[in-house]
């Protein structure tokens, strides 16, 4: 017997035992703590180990606890950053996949799941109003976005075969741009220089006036105009870009218009007024691992022009041609796009879907809407509380301000104690973020298991910090 095979009883025990383990996990996720109550170096020593020389077998199982026990908590009261909640369908399809072990590159390598991630891929453009868009599934946004701008670059500044010479090619962000975005910047050889950030409005969306002078400025000094990337809920504040004003500017100026929707272009299935316009857009990159609750990783680029996409990322060899008189049975994603070994990432995502339905979905985007809506007016209710941005989504920004008489300074540092306060506490978790030079509180609402008890615990435990950190 292979060493590495293991008779199917003992594979069956593992089985049983794991799924025991995963559902006490979610079955008690309330009761947990947030985060780990011991400190990094504390976590890093309880799991270090050497590697065996002999199998551990059935030892492992109570290891998986102590990994879990040390393990960010995935219920409702988790507020920070913009982490979906990994409803667990879409788990078990995460689990089939790995047993299956489909390597996505190709329809000739892997039949079944390259159909049914075409599939969901329809299913997702059909979702944000971009029906016949095409793309595939990713890491996430920052891989989508990567790819959304390589295919500009190679659109307006084609440097595939020559690389991208004397000519300045420019990308225009707004001055709350995703990270991801001068990150493919500059490994895309454009240089974060050439990255221009356009102001903001009050609300946080790009002015697009300053859009459209700032383009024609460049434009008549001889720069290429590569890109315009619009935001569909930016990271701090959600908010959501005139997709159409920018198409517009856009088609002016020649550019490739990209939408930054990792965060909210999904929660257009609950508000489909909101975000009219991706249909004219060149891509536009999403998270299903974030509003459509899914776990780690999923995230998709979907594309205007398949044959864009081809003449950015087509790179093949002869051993990888095909001969087929079937046009599906040629189909390859790593013409399409840029990974060439990719999971089976569409099935989690094609159980989850199917076994929920659409309007499950829509209706968990629509509670966290609503329950980010909760958070705002309880803190507008609140004198000690200012919100400090529109809560167009789920993201909500405020600050504690006491009984007054601090400056800008002495507020942003009580708020970074209270931040580090309620996480130390651990029954709520928040991030942060930082709005015209002031330090924000920050909840983001993403989650299907977060309830009204949750939202209402937030201000209480923010005030309650507030007094233990300043008597």
């Amino acid at each position: 017997m292979n060493p590495l095979e293991i008779p199917s009883d003992e594979l069956r025990q593992l089985l049983e035992e794991v799924t025991n383990v995963v559902l006490r996990y979610v079955e008690d996720l309330n009761a947990q703590a947030i985060m780990p109550m011991m400190g990094g170096p504390e976590v890093d020593r309880v799991l270090r180990s050497e590697w065996p020389k002999e199998g551990l077998k059935g030892q492992i199982v109570p290891q998986i606890n102590e990994v879990i026990r040390h393990s960010r908590a995935q219920n409702g009261r988790f507020f920070g950053y913009v982490l979906g909640s990994a409803e667990p369908v879409a788990a078990v399809g995460d689990l089939v996949a790995s047993v299956l072990n489909q390597n996505v590159t190709a329809w000739r390598s892997s039949p079944a799941a390259v159909s049914i991630e075409k599939m969901v891929v329809e299913w997702l453009a059909q979702a944000i109003g971009c029906t016949g868009f095409q793309g595939s599934l990713t890491g996430g946004g920052s891989s989508a976005n990567l790819m959304g701008l390589a295919m500009a670059r190679e659109a307006k500044l084609p440097a595939n075969s020559q690389g991208v010479g004397g000519r300045r090619g420019i990308v225009y962000a707004s001055e709350e741009v995703h990270m991801s975005i001068p990150k493919s910047v500059a490994l895309l050889g454009l240089g974060t220089e050439n990255l221009c950030l356009i102001p903001t409005d009050e609300a946080f969306h790009m002015i697009p006036e300053e859009l459209d002078r700032t383009m024609r400025r460049d434009q008549a000094s001889g720069s290429v105009p590569v890109a315009i990337v619009a935001s569909a809920g930016t990271v701090n504040t959600g908010a959501v870009d005139s997709v159409v004003e920018l198409s517009r500017i856009a088609r002016r100026h020649g550019a490739w218009l990209h939408v930054d929707g990792a965060y909210g272009a999904l929660a257009a299935l609950a508000l489909p007024n909101r975000f009219s316009g991706f249909e004219l857009v060149d891509s536009i990159s999403l998270d299903p691992h974030k509003w459509l609750y899914q776990p780690l990783d999923c995230g998709c680029l979907l594309y205007r022009d398949a044959a864009a996409a081809r003449r950015t990322f087509s790179h093949t060899g002869e051993y990888a041609r095909v001969l087929t008189s079937a046009p599906i049975e040629g189909f390859a994603f790593f013409e399409e796009s840029l990974e060439l070994s990719r999971r089976f990432r569409a099935l989690k995502l094609w159980l989850s879907l199917r076994y929920h339905g659409r309007e499950a979905f829509r209706q968990a985007i629509k509670h966290d809407l609503i329950h980010a809506r909760r958070l705002a007016e309880a803190i507008v209710e609140q004198p000690e509380l200012q919100l400090l941005a529109p809560v167009e989504l789920s993201a909500v920004c405020f600050r504690y301000l006491g009984k007054g008489g601090l400056s800008e300074t002495e507020l942003n540092r009580l708020n970074r104690a209270i931040l580090k306060r309620v996480n130390e506490r651990g029954r709520l978790y928040l991030s942060n973020a930082t709005l015209r030079a002031k330090f924000c509180l920050r909840a983001c609402v993403l989650n299907h298991r977060t309830s009204d008890s949750d939202i209402d615990s937030i201000v209480p435990e923010v005030i309650g910090a507030a007094r233990e950190v300043q008597p």
